[in-house]
C-alpha cells in the first residue's frame, strides 16, 4: 500500500515500480493533485526533493514541476532566498517568516539534501544529462518552462567543459553547446519535431522561432484548474467579475466552474467579453509578475 504524499508517488513513478499505464497514469493524476492541493508548495523531505520535480517532468506535468519549483511561499526552494539566504537550509522553515530561528534540533543553516533539486535543473532547465559513465557520451535536451528567458549550464567533465545555453528573445529562441574533445553529443532541441542531432566536440548553435507557453503560469489562455489552485488569482479574477458583472450573484463559481476550460473560453457569449478579458489579462498579469503562485 502506497502513502498518499507527493514523495510516495514520485518515488513509485520516477524508479517505474508501477508496472501497470492504469495504475501508472492514477499516480501521476494523483501527484499533480497533491501538488496543486498544496498550492504548488512542496511537501517533500530529504527522499523525495531530489525526484518530485523529475516524476512530474516525466509524466507530462513539466508546467506544474517549474510552478513548484518557482514558488515562493514557505515551504518551498526559493522561500529562504527571500528571506536572505545564499546557502541551503536543512528544513524548509529553519528562518520562520517572522525572521526567527526554527527551534527545532534539526535547524542547520548549510545543509545539501534540499539543494538535490540542482540535478533537476542541469539535466531538465540546463539540458545535460549523461548517456555514458564519465560523459564520454552526452544528451543535451534543454526544456525552457516557467516564464524562463535563459539558462547555462556547465560541467567539467573528464574530457573538459561541457555547456549548454539557451536564451529566448523577440520570439527566438538560441541554443548553444559546448561538447569537449574526445565525446560524442546527442542534441535535441526544445520544441522542435525533429530527429535527434548526432555532434561531435566542438562549439554549435541554433536559432528559430520560439512560440511562447501561454505568457506564464497566469493569463486568460491557461486552464483554469490552474487560476482556481491560487487564492490570489482566484480572488483577483472575482474582483474584476463582480465589477463587471455586480447583479450575477453566482458569476464568479459559472465562470470557475469550467475547469477544463481557459477565462477566454468560460466567457463566451458573456457581454461586453473583449473589455472583461483586457481587465482580466491585465489583473493576472500583474500577478503572474511577481512569480508564479502567489509569490511574495
Amino acid at each position: 500500500m502506497v502513502s498518499d504524499t507527493q514523495t510516495a508517488y514520485a518515488l513509485a513513478l520516477h524508479f517505474q515500480l508501477l508496472r501497470e499505464l492504469q495504475k501508472r497514469q492514477r499516480a501521476a493524476q494523483r501527484l499533480l493533485e497533491l501538488v496543486q492541493a498544496q498550492y504548488y508548495r512542496i511537501g517533500t523531505g530529504f527522499v523525495g526533493t531530489p525526484i518530485v520535480c523529475h516524476a512530474l517532468c516525466e509524466v507530462g506535468f513539466e508546467d506544474a514541476a517549474y510552478r513548484l519549483f518557482l514558488q515562493r511561499e514557505c515551504p518551498s526552494w526559493l522561500y529562504p532566498v527571500t528571506m536572505g539566504a545564499t546557502t541551503v537550509w536543512e528544513r524548509w522553515d529553519s528562518l520562520r517568516p517572522d525572521g526567527t530561528v526554527n527551534p527545532g534540533e534539526m535547524t542547520s543553516f548549510n545543509h545539501y539534501a534540499l539543494g538535490a533539486v540542482a540535478d533537476w535543473l542541469y539535466r531538465v532547465v540546463g539540458g545535460l544529462v549523461p548517456l555514458e559513465p564519465g560523459y564520454r557520451r552526452v544528451l543535451i535536451r534543454p526544456r525552457p518552462g516557467g516564464g524562463l528567458t535563459w539558462a547555462w549550464a556547465r560541467h567539467r567533465t573528464p574530457y573538459g567543459m561541457l555547456e549548454c545555453r539557451w536564451t529566448i528573445q523577440r520570439e527566438t529562441i538560441t541554443v548553444c553547446v559546448v561538447i569537449p574533445p574526445n565525446t560524442q553529443g546527442l542534441v535535441v532541441l526544445p520544441q522542435k519535431e525533429e530527429e535527434p542531432k548526432e555532434v561531435g566536440s566542438g562549439e554549435y548553435s541554433w536559432s528559430y522561432p520560439w512560440k511562447e507557453d501561454n505568457c506564464g503560469f497566469l493569463s486568460v489562455d491557461v486552464p483554469l484548474s490552474t487560476i482556481v489552485t491560487s487564492p490570489k488569482a482566484r480572488a483577483a479574477v472575482q474582483e474584476v467579475l463582480t465589477a463587471f458583472f455586480p447583479d450575477w450573484v453566482f458569476v464568479t463559481e459559472a465562470v470557475l466552474g469550467q475547469r477544463t476550460k481557459t477565462l477566454r473560453e468560460a466567457l463566451s457569449g458573456f457581454p461586453e467579453k473583449e473589455k472583461v478579458i483586457e481587465a482580466l489579462r491585465e489583473t493576472l498579469a500583474r500577478l503572474d509578475g511577481i512569480g508564479p503562485q502567489d509569490s511574495v
